[in-house]
């Protein structure tokens, strides 16, 4: 099972639920632990992407949490005070 983390690309198919008839690219902003859910399911919140990748609606889904595996990962991001730092 794959962590999930904020920034990850998830393409999103109807064998994660069945409501994606229409595949669908989604980046995740967070994974919503307070909602309740049924076993092996969860709630993602995050931006559904374009054929570009860029984001167009902002959504939150309930999928199967098995087999959903990352396209893209996020891409970590520098600290401001260690950007302020190597500028020196």
């Amino acid at each position: 099972m794959t962590e999930l983390r904020a920034g990850d690309v998830l393409h999103i198919t109807a064998a994660f639920s069945v409501q994606f008839t229409k595949p669908m690219m989604f980046r995740l902003i967070k994974v919503r632990h307070d909602l309740v859910t049924y076993d092996h399911w969860i709630w993602l919140d995050g931006y559904q992407l374009d054929a570009n990748g860029e984001a167009v609606a902002r959504r939150e889904i309930f999928v199967l949490r098995a087999g959903l595996t990352v396209q893209q990962p996020s891409v970590p991001t520098q600290s401001r005070r260690s950007r302020l730092q190597t500028r020196t």
